[in-house]
């Protein structure tokens, strides 16, 4: 009161006001920091999530190829040679098509038996191929070139050592269990990239242990995969063993110079860089011995600077003895920076305003407050799984570029990636909806559920490769989708199989009558096969389409699908009768 009382008149006046303007200025920018940080926080732990599932999956196709190569290069039901030149043509015939299953990486396949004899077959290309045969257990192995599946061995080349399959690591490991199972990850010293074996042992017609198979898995891949992320400036990714040896990293080395100039694994909690250090052992802590593959999660930790970063982890395992960690890591402050950027750009309008005129800069922060908020509670719908709230944010300033940041976000999870029309998400939530109004306001239209499934796209893969199969995938959704109502919906659920909601139908037979027009138009020749070869201008795949009608057939969702699915197999029957097929 003191220093009030030799204030001017105008300073009394003026002075309340821009404290006020400041306070308020303060306030707003707290509030709008925290709802930012609540929002932020949700949405990280979302994108973590994503990007470690992301991974996951990467990590299951890149192995799983590995089991289909031994599957096909021994099957089951067939036992080892007695000896291996007795069935040299058959093997190079399976070996062949074993190596044809996952070319990349699986390029390499082969066979020791308890004689020390070898068989393996090595694919440069698609054509071209070398056949390593070891019959005599006194000499090194023959190395045979040739071309095409059966065609003509040249003369054959003999290495300079001998190779016996049984003092292998992969021999010996296959040779000790029943299942298949992985060697330890090893380095390649010609190509220095980490490589390992999965292996099953092959016993003989009486049952008994013959020999061991094996194919060569190159981790590499993984590494190119992670370093093609989109992270943050500073976060970065990881696959290591429990142990902490990196099998991939999106940033810096794998491998290190060991006391011999040799090159050794390196280990993540001995790496230069520190934040994969503290990572590491923040995930190791949280990750435990006991978890159980494909649970991912996300943590907290403090960084090596006392940053606060975020983590998302899963452990992966399989049958064959495989035992990874993956882990997506980011900086706080790198979630955070818009946020705090948009919170000191609010302060300094609140300073300018004190200037010009409170009132605006009053109206101001309290539209920049209430856009705050209801992206706060837009972004709070996210996290609560509500993957189609309506963001209510439309500004052309920071706030709207964080609003249009959630909403494609929203679209990215409801939008399937590769044919870019609707996910598994996007038409379960949208049949559902349809499911609710029809209860709630008793909607005397009915609706129809299409399950649509591709015929011989596993001989279009097989024949002409997965680029070719996603090709015809984005022609098969662009078929669907300009060929409905704007009121319908088609959407992919996974592989060759999509779902259509046909939103009002009269009846059974005007749904039926909107099915068959899409089997016409999913009959016509393919244009991404025309594309690869004048003679496959007349190619069609087509496909069976089986249909379920709400609410004649089913109340809910799992019901109209099932029914769909049933009618769709049984269509798929009575045309494959017709035709000779069963």
């Amino acid at each position: 009161m003191k220093l009030l009382s030799h204030a001017s008149l105008r300073q009394m006046l003026t002075l309340p006001y821009i404290v006020l303007v400041l306070l308020a200025a303060g306030i707003i920018g707290a509030l709008s920091y925290r709802a930012g940080s609540d929002a932020v926080d949700r949405l990280s732990d979302h994108l973590l999530t994503e990007t470690v599932n992301r991974i996951a999956q990467a990590v299951e196709n890149h192995v799983a190829g590995s089991e289909a190569v031994l599957e096909t290069a021994f099957p089951p039901d067939i036992a080892a040679p007695v000896l291996i030149e007795k069935e040299l043509d058959e093997l190079r015939t399976r070996f062949w098509l074993a190596t044809s299953v996952h070319r990349d990486p699986n390029n390499y396949a082969y066979y020791g038996d308890r004689r020390g004899h070898f068989f393996g077959l090595w694919r440069f290309s698609e054509q071209e191929a070398e056949l390593r045969v070891r019959t005599d257990d006194s000499k090194p192995r023959a190395l045979y070139r040739y071309s095409r599946i059966r065609g003509d061995l040249g003369l054959p080349t003999l290495e300079t050592r001998s190779f016996d399959p049984r003092e292998r690591p992969w021999y010996k490991a296959g040779q000790a269990t029943t299942n298949q199972t992985w060697t330890a990850i090893y380095i390649d010293f010609r190509t220095l990239e980490l490589v390992s074996t999965r292996a099953r042992r092959v016993n003989n017609a009486a049952g008994q242990f013959e020999g061991v198979v094996a194919t060569d898995l190159s981790l590499e891949h993984l590494t190119k995969f992670l370093r093609k992320l989109k992270l943050t400036p500073n976060g970065f990714a990881f696959i290591a063993e429990p142990d902490g040896n990196i099998v991939a990293t999106s940033r810096g080395p794998h491998l290190r110079k060991g006391p011999g100039e040799e090159n050794t694994r390196l280990n993540a909690a001995q790496s230069e860089d520190p934040w994969l250090v503290a990572t590491y052992q923040a995930v190791r802590g949280l990750i435990g011995s006991s978890q159980a593959s494909g649970a991912t999660r996300t943590s907290a930790f403090a960084g090596p600077d006392g940053a606060t970063a975020q983590a998302g982890y899963t452990r992966l395992r399989d049958k064959a003895g495989l035992d990874w960690i993956v882990a997506v890591a980011v900086p706080r402050s790198d979630f955070m920076h818009d946020i705090t950027t948009n919170v000191q750009r609010t302060a300094l309008l609140a300073l300018l305003a004190c200037g010009l005129i409170v009132a605006v800069g009053f109206i101001v922060l309290n539209v920049i407050a209430r856009d705050l908020r209801r992206l706060a509670h837009a972004a709070r719908d996210v996290g609560e799984g509500k993957l189609d709230s309506r963001i209510p944010v439309e500004r052309k300033d920071e706030i709207g570029d964080l609003a249009r940041s959630f909403a494609h976000m929203q679209n990215r999870m409801l939008t399937d990636r590769l044919t870019g029309i609707a996910n598994r998400e996007a038409i379960v939530r949208r049949i559902e909806d349809r499911i609710l109004r029809h209860r709630r306001q008793g909607d005397a239209h009915p609706f129809a559920v299409l399950f649509v499934d591709l015929n011989q796209f596993k001989q279009v893969n097989d024949r002409f490769g997965h680029d070719v199969g996603d090709r015809v995938l984005i022609e098969i959704g662009q078929r669907l989708t300009e060929n409905l109502r704007g009121s319908d919906l088609a959407a992919r659920i996974g592989g060759d199989e999509f779902i259509v909601l046909l939103d009002n139908v009269a009846n059974r037979n005007d749904a039926a009558v909107a099915r068959d027009k899409l089997e016409r138009v999913l009959a016509q020749p393919l244009q991404a096969l025309k594309d690869i070869a004048p003679e496959l201008a007349t190619f069609a795949a087509g496909a069976a389409i089986g249909m379920a009608l709400c609410p004649e057939e089913g109340h809910d969702l799992e019901t109209l699908l099932k029914r769909a699915d049933e009618d769709m197999y049984r269509r798929k029957q009575a045309r494959n009768a017709a035709r000779g097929g069963y």
